[in-house]
């Protein structure tokens, strides 16, 4: 692509109803949804989506930056609505994933050697623990 046209590649990819409805399911939710709950969703609004659509539309909008697709070694694929580079907790108990609220900024591409030739783009920091709701069952 020249730079005349004007716009980015992501720029270019075309808005459609069942795009949007993806994207508003993900923005409105505080949790970090798999594409079955997703599809179940934006059923409620598109009702003859597929979830082939739906997993389209998932990697559409990743590739734009526009939300996160969360690929751990544990559980199924999730995906964020926020976009920006945030920490998670994955809950040991009941496999809940939430975002974690930190000090201090935190950017683990600091520690990367930079003599070593390696070139980080983009990492996932997980950590594994209990989230608020067991661990609050767990003090009361």
């Amino acid at each position: 692509m020249d730079s005349s046209d004007g716009g980015s590649a992501a720029a270019m990819v075309r808005r459609t109803p069942q795009r949007e409805a993806v994207l508003e399911v993900l923005r409105r939710s505080c949790d970090h949804l798999t594409a079955d709950q997703i599809y179940d969703a934006v059923r409620q609004t598109v009702p003859r989506i597929s979830l082939g659509t739906v997993y389209r539309n998932l990697e559409t909008l990743a590739s734009q930056g526009l939300i996160q697709k969360i690929v751990s070694g544990s559980g199924p694929m999730r995906f964020d609505g926020n976009p920006h580079r945030h920490v998670h907790l994955r809950c040991e108990r009941c496999g809940a994933l939430e975002d974690v609220c930190l000090k201090k900024p935190l950017d683990p591409t600091a520690f990367v050697d930079e003599g070593s030739g390696q070139v980080v783009r983009s990492f996932v920091l997980e950590f594994s623990g209990l989230c608020r709701r067991c661990a609050s069952a767990d003090s009361s």
